[in-house]
């Protein structure tokens, strides 16, 4: 668990390397799961990279968190979306569904791995391991979160992906439909604390079993 006493400029501090890769490897298992079945559009154009200048949208990923945390004191932004040709998929409903659930995969990967980052802190005993397991603790918080918050059936998250891929055809021409305003269903959800109430006690539950594993 985080540290209460950390300060937030010391918060801001652990949390940017786990935050940056939790972001960038989602983009980037999107696009390698693109690539396994069919579709080179985004290892063409460089974006199967680790870089995160590779990735950062300068609107969805620094300027909407920091007007949203300034002003009522949550984050929700987004990467650049990883280029895929749909229509170099071989099976598109399968491959679809395949494509989007990679990157909330990516996300379960890498909170384990912050569950072992954990683990060896615990057993250290130098001055790196304080702060160690409290950015471990951002770690896992903040990908289990891009997980369980992506899998919400709603267009355009990779959830509402799976959903049309997955339903029958008329209810999945209903749910694409609500593509185009779905930012603003989920931002609405937010600012009302509607979705927070439904996502916490899962990533809660998440998070205690990962800790779990550790002892703790």
């Amino acid at each position: 668990m985080i540290d209460s006493n950390l300060s937030g400029t010391q918060i801001f501090l652990i949390s940017v390397i786990p935050v940056l890769f939790a972001i960038v490897l989602h983009e980037v298992a999107h696009g390698w799961a693109a690539y396994k079945l069919g579709d080179r559009t985004a290892m063409m154009l460089g974006r199967l990279s680790l870089n995160p200048a590779k990735h950062i949208d300068p609107v969805g990923t620094i300027l909407v968190p920091l007007v949203l945390y300034m002003t009522v004191g949550f984050v929700f932004g987004w990467a650049k979306p990883v280029p895929i040709d749909w229509r170099n998929l071989s099976h598109p409903k399968r491959d679809t569904a395949l494509v989007a659930i990679a990157g909330p995969a990516a996300n379960l990967g890498m909170a384990l791995f912050w569950v072992v980052v954990t683990a060896i802190a615990l057993q250290l005993s130098t001055d790196f391991s304080v702060p160690l397991v409290n950015m471990a603790a951002v770690g896992i918080f903040i990908n289990i979160l891009l997980m369980v918050f992506n899998l919400i059936p709603i267009p355009p998250t990779d959830g509402g992906r799976i959903a049309v891929s997955l339903l029958p055809p008329h209810l999945a021409t209903l749910l694409s439909k609500l593509e185009r305003f779905g930012i603003v269903i989920l931002l609405f959800l937010m600012l009302t604390g509607v979705l927070w109430k439904i996502i916490m006690p899962i990533i809660q539950t998440i998070n205690h079993y990962l800790y779990a594993l550790v002892g703790l």
